[in-house]
């Protein structure tokens, strides 16, 4: 896979969209214990928004990101669990930073439930800093960043 296997999505892609985001989420709802954002995201809106970029045929990961005045926010990463270990999540990661360098934004933001330890392993091996813990509603967040020097 490169770069140029990821692209916007389109309303065909959208039931793939739904079904990657759930397989990718499922997991931390009982740990959680509530739905996480992106599985109630309207993805239908966010495809033709242009916010869902996708990779493979059939997808097996997607990214949701929003360019903001100062940054890329990356609002939801997912890979379908078949596709683990195939470094579609480092593909995308390295898409995202190339998109917000195109859009000439200086950083990317992004946040994870604390919950999902996984993830904080993740994100500091791709340059991203805890910026902040905080709570909203039911969610515990953990805030990140990654400045593009």
């Amino acid at each position: 896979m490169t770069n140029d296997d990821i692209r916007p999505a389109v309303a065909a892609d959208v039931p793939a969209v739904r079904a990657v985001t759930d397989a990718a989420y499922q997991p931390y709802v009982a740990r959680i214990g509530v739905r996480p954002v992106p599985m109630e995201a309207d993805h239908a809106a966010d495809v033709a928004a242009g916010k869902v970029f996708v990779t493979g045929r059939p997808v097996v990961g997607l990214v949701v990101v929003e360019a903001r005045a100062d940054h890329l926010f990356l609002d939801s990463i997912a890979v379908h669990p078949d596709a683990h270990g195939r470094g579609v999540g480092r593909r995308l990661l390295e898409w995202v930073e190339a998109h917000a360098r195109a859009c000439g934004l200086p950083e990317i933001r992004l946040y994870t439930n604390a919950l999902m330890w996984e993830n904080q392993k993740i994100y500091p091996r791709f340059g991203y800093e805890v910026v902040e813990r905080r709570t909203e509603g039911p969610y515990d967040r953990l805030h990140y960043r990654k400045p593009l020097v």
